[in-house]
């Protein structure tokens, strides 16, 4: 029997621990003390019982609860109390937590709750474990062998028309993010979110294709379902994630063989398409590259140097800022060098070649083209008729 308990708090979490060590040396135990942590270990380890805390950073036990519980339906829950969270503690049962104790803990009530769920888990273990079994057996093929299909590898002598049986037509769905960091916690929330919504419309299922994209395929209910469905993905999306992302979507799919393609289509135009960033610091961030851009724009000003200078992709910078201020990046800079240019040449004591240098331009020729395509008329006789 396998427990993991999640508590911010060392000494409540170690205490527990120890208790059911002594109580049940032959139970593992693992230690979270966020939700984040909490994730990670139930995606690598098969966990019996959770017991969690309510409120926690970044997550409360209830969201954890809410996200884990639909991928992990045959978990058993316990919350954690103190009384002032009471409330939420008779939450959690409603939502299926099968009990909640109150800080502090006594060991005597733990062990009991924990004798009874483990009895209860064995029980049910009997009757399912081999159907559970052959449909996890099954699923993890399916989507393997349909993540090879979707990315255009040789799947072999494998016949995968019988895992499609019961989806004659279909949309596909993709949801790519763009960041540089580990996002284990992402794609466990994309996947569980995007396969309870596939279940609410229709049927079908989630297949991971790389560290930062996910597919979903659909079978709908009704053809009217697939707007819902991406508008009510997108929302939670925009509450969970801490990362940009994108969700791109076909039309009504009938032959299987279109897949590969479609993915492929896809995947091109997620290099055009606007990353939808609702993580804190998108404004802070092209605001500090214009503050950059002001004081450095006589140096070396490419958009992979700046956007190194407020840590984003290069991609995804360029597209936050044409977002944020209107205009792309080196039409910008272009516009701020001019209006610099047009404030020295009022100096008549300084030649058109070092007003280039200073605004950034070592070619004199290519400074005046620009200069004369955005005002119509040469620098030299802009000063004339100043």
């Amino acid at each position: 029997m396998d427990i993991l308990i999640v508590d911010d708090e060392t000494v409540i979490r170690e205490g527990i621990q120890r208790t059911l060590r002594q109580r049940f040396p032959k139970f593992r135990t693992y230690l979270a003390s966020n939700p984040e942590e909490a994730l990670i270990i139930l995606r690598n380890h098969r966990i019996h019982i959770v017991l969690t805390d309510i409120l926690m950073p970044s997550m409360t036990g209830l969201e954890l609860m809410n996200i884990a519980s639909k991928r992990y339906p045959y978990m058993k829950w316990v919350v954690i109390s103190a009384y002032s969270e009471f409330a939420y503690a008779q939450e959690a049962v409603r939502l299926g937590a099968k009990d909640y104790l109150l800080k502090p803990i006594g060991k005597d009530v733990l062990g009991q709750m924990i004798d009874k769920l483990s009895e209860e888990i064995e029980r049910e273990n009997r009757l399912t474990k081999e159907a559970q079994l052959l449909q996890a057996n099954r699923k993890y093929l399916r989507e393997a062998v349909f993540k090879r299909w979707a990315s255009g590898l040789d799947i072999g002598r494998i016949d995968i028309h019988p895992f499609m049986e019961s989806h004659p037509d279909f949309h596909l769905l993709m949801v790519r993010m763009e960041t540089d960091k580990v996002v284990r916690l992402e794609h466990f929330i994309i996947e569980n979110v995007l396969e309870e919504l596939i279940h609410k419309y229709g049927n079908g299922f989630v297949s991971i294709l790389d560290n930062k994209s996910l597919l979903g395929l659909v079978t709908l209910n009704e053809s009217t379902g697939l707007p819902i469905l991406i508008e009510q993905l997108r929302g939670h999306l925009i509450k969970y994630l801490k990362v940009p992302f994108q969700i791109m979507s076909t039309e009504r799919i009938s032959d299987f063989n279109q897949v590969p393609g479609e993915v492929q289509r896809m995947w091109k135009a997620s290099s055009t398409q606007v990353y939808e960033h609702y993580a804190s610091g998108g404004d802070q961030a092209v605001e500090v590259a214009l503050q950059y851009i002001r004081t450095h724009y006589h140096a070396d000003l490419s958009l992979d140097k700046v956007a190194s200078v407020v840590y984003l992709n290069p991609v995804y910078f360029s597209q936050l800022f044409k977002q944020k201020t209107g205009c792309g990046f080196k039409e910008y800079v272009i516009q701020l060098r001019l209006e610099q240019a047009k404030q020295l040449l009022q100096n008549p004591k300084l030649k058109l070649a070092e007003i280039a240098v200073r605004i950034g331009y070592q070619d004199m020729r290519h400074f005046s083209q620009l200069f004369r395509k955005k005002y119509g008329v040469t620098p030299s006789k802009y000063r004339q008729n100043s």
